[in-house]
C-alpha cells in the first residue's frame, strides 16, 4: 500500500503543474512568488548581444580545449583553424601549461573550462528542499547578477507540433511566452526524440546540436537548466528564465555546444534557446531557483 501511494504521488508531482485548477489554487496561494511580465514583453534581464557573447566566450573556450577532436571540422574551414590556432597560442601563452612541450595540450574537464572562463561552475546534485529531488548548485566560484549560469536543453515544439506523448507525466515542458514549448526530459520518448532530430540535421561532421546533456557526462557545462527548483517563500528565486534566439550567423563550429533542436524544419526560423539569468549575486554552495509561474498581464 505504501509503495501504491508512492507511486501514486510521484505522478501527481509530475502532472500538477499541467492540472489547471490545482494551478490557479497556487497562484492564488503564492503571488509572492509569481513573476510578472508585461503582455508581448521579450522579458529580457540582460541584452540579447550579453546572452550571444557568453554562449560564444565559453563554446569558443570548450572548442579550444577539445582541439585535438575537431580536426575533422578544421579541415573543412582553413580560415577558421588559423583563427583557433592563434587562439590556442594565446592560451597556452597565458595559462604557461604547456611551455615544456608545445605539441602536446592540457584538456581540462567542461567543468573546469566554465570554472576558468566565467569565474565559476554549476552541477546537478540532490536538492537542498526536501522531496524536490535533483537541484543544481554553483559548486565553485561565484556568479555576479545579471549572469548567464546555464541553459534549458531540449526538444523545440512550435504551437503547431505534436508532443502530446511526449509531455504525459512530464515535468520538464518549458512554455516559451509566445507558445514555444521546450521539452527538456532526458529519459524516453523525449530522449529518443531529440536524438532522432539531432542526427538528422547534422552536416557531414558539423553537429548542429550537443546530445551529451542527455547523458552525465556533459559536453556543454550550462546545460543543466531543466533541473532548477522552483523558488518558494522559504527559497527566493535568484535565477530567471531568458529566451534567446540564435542568430544566423553563430559560428557553424560551436552549434555542435548548443543543447536544443527543432521537431521540425518545414518553417524556416531561428533556433530558440532559453537561459537562466541570475537575479542577484550568487557564492558557491548556494542552489539555483527560478520562477515556475510567469504571469503575462
Amino acid at each position: 500500500a505504501a509503495a501504491m501511494l508512492g507511486a501514486l504521488r510521484r505522478r501527481w508531482d509530475a502532472y500538477k503543474y499541467r492540472f489547471v485548477p490545482w494551478l490557479a489554487l497556487n497562484l492564488r496561494r503564492k503571488r509572492r512568488t509569481l513573476r510578472y511580465v508585461p503582455e508581448s514583453s521579450q522579458d529580457k534581464i540582460i541584452s540579447d548581444e550579453d546572452v550571444f557573447e557568453t554562449l560564444l566566450k565559453i563554446f569558443k573556450a570548450l572548442f579550444i580545449n577539445d582541439f585535438s577532436r575537431q580536426a575533422h571540422i578544421l579541415a573543412l574551414l582553413p580560415d577558421t583553424r588559423c583563427k583557433y590556432l592563434e587562439l590556442l597560442t594565446v592560451e597556452q601563452k597565458r595559462s604557461k601549461v604547456n611551455s615544456c612541450n608545445h605539441q602536446s595540450q592540457h584538456v581540462f574537464s567542461p567543468e573546469e573550462v566554465l570554472f576558468n572562463t566565467l569565474g565559476f561552475s554549476v552541477t546537478r546534485d540532490q536538492s537542498s528542499l526536501v522531496s524536490a529531488g535533483t537541484g543544481v548548485f554553483v559548486t565553485k566560484g561565484f556568479v555576479p547578477k545579471g549572469t548567464v549560469v546555464s541553459m534549458y536543453p531540449g526538444t523545440v515544439y512550435r504551437k503547431h507540433e505534436p508532443i502530446f506523448f511526449q509531455s504525459l507525466g512530464n515535468p520538464f515542458i518549458f512554455r516559451c511566452i509566445d507558445g514555444i514549448l521546450i521539452d527538456g526530459n532526458d529519459k524516453g520518448l523525449s530522449r529518443s526524440v531529440y536524438r532522432s532530430c539531432s542526427r538528422r540535421d547534422q552536416l557531414g561532421p558539423f553537429q548542429m546540436s550537443d546530445e551529451s546533456w542527455l547523458t552525465a557526462a556533459l559536453q556543454n557545462p550550462l546545460a543543466v537548466g531543466q533541473y532548477v527548483n522552483n523558488c518558494s517563500h522559504d527559497k527566493a528565486a535568484n535565477v530567471c528564465y531568458q529566451e534567446f534566439d540564435v542568430p544566423g550567423y553563430f559560428p557553424v563550429e560551436l552549434k555542435q555546444y548548443l543543447p536544443n533542436i527543432v521537431y521540425s524544419h518545414d518553417i524556416e526560423s531561428h533556433l530558440r534557446c532559453v537561459v537562466l539569468v541570475t537575479l542577484r549575486d550568487i557564492k558557491q554552495g548556494e542552489e539555483l531557483f527560478s520562477n515556475y509561474y510567469t504571469i503575462v498581464n
